[in-house]
């Protein structure tokens, strides 16, 4: 096993990063060493590696068009695992410690509005069409509880309580957290989960806990592509205005409603599973925006006369 190898293990097995969270780090890693042994990852030597290595990559990745954020990923992935190697003392430094991250533009993440995302969620579905039934109930998830698209399809049955309107969620670095909900979704879960269980096809193992709440029509667990279609169609079909229609969307759209609905800043950051309020702030800053708006649509000191400019 080579050394890329050996830290990949290291961090999936003993550090229990996330499956994508490896996938990632592996292609960067694997696309440093193919540059840095011009095609020949076989050869790539870890330990003799130096920082003026590193960084000539850097600034390749520059020159290609690589964008600031993923440029810093790579750098990231760089810096963990010459790290790893440090600790496992078969470096004296890590050379990737003084690379330079460029900072990421910042991007206001996208919402779709509380007046669009009630009229799609609310329109009729047959109530005995299984396929309408289950796709409406994970746009009605994801918005309700603000999860992401893997902790959606990593969602096991048991862990979703309707009496109580509360269910577990396995977030990042395998964390569990509570996420409650309304009664309108939980009356939305026991239909589906009605449907489900009455068709051989879909029917999940009764008293198996790791059994999935949600399901495709042949009883097989939800794929992030999956999800994604689902998505994408259903707020496109609804009109929905919000650049990119993904899951992720459907996360922004719920801590965006809450906040301007007068959540405190901390609620938001524990419903979504952020580890700081450094990453739930980033809504404020949407947030903010629409009281921007609506304060000049609606003070009269704020709106242009029609004659012109203030004091014309």
């Amino acid at each position: 096993m080579d050394r890329i190898d050996q830290f990949l293990s290291h961090i999936s097995l003993e550090l229990g990063y996330s499956s994508l969270t490896v996938d990632a780090y592996s292609r960067d890693l694997r696309q440093w060493a193919e540059y840095a042994t011009g095609g020949a990852p076989e050869s790539l030597v870890p330990e003799d590696v130096t920082f003026s290595d590193l960084r000539l990559w850097v600034a390749h990745l520059a020159e290609t068009g690589c964008s600031p954020r993923t440029i810093k990923r790579k750098v990231s992935a760089l810096r963990a695992f010459f790290r790893h190697m440090l600790r496992q003392g078969a470096i004296a430094y890590n050379p990737a410690s003084r690379l330079s991250l460029p900072k990421p533009s910042k991007m206001l993440p996208v919402n779709v509005r509380p007046e669009e995302t009630s009229a799609i969620l609310d329109a009729a579905v047959p109530d005995d069409d299984f396929s309408a039934v289950r796709d409406r109930l994970i746009l009605d998830i994801l918005y309700s509880t603000g999860m992401r698209c893997s902790e959606l399809i990593g969602l096991k049955d048991a862990d979703v309580d309707t009496v109580k309107g509360e269910l577990k969620v396995l977030g990042k670095r395998n964390k569990e957290r509570m996420i409650p909900f309304g009664p309108e979704l939980a009356s939305a879960i026991d239909a589906y989960r009605v449907l489900r269980d009455s068709s051989p096809l879909t029917s999940v193992c009764h008293g198996d806990p790791s059994s999935p709440l949600m399901v495709r029509d042949n009883g097989e667990p939800l794929y992030r592509k999956m999800v994604y279609n689902v998505v994408h169609r259903m707020l496109s079909e609804g009109g929905a205005h919000a650049g990119r229609l993904s899951p992720h969307v459907m996360r922004h759209s719920m801590a965006t409603d809450m906040l301007n609905g007068g959540a405190p800043l901390a609620t938001v950051q524990k419903l979504l599973g952020h580890a700081s309020l450094t990453s739930t702030q980033v809504y404020t800053h949407v947030t903010y925006r629409d009281i921007k708006h609506n304060y000049q649509l609606a003070h009269p000191r704020a709106q242009i006369n029609k004659g012109g400019h203030y004091g014309h």
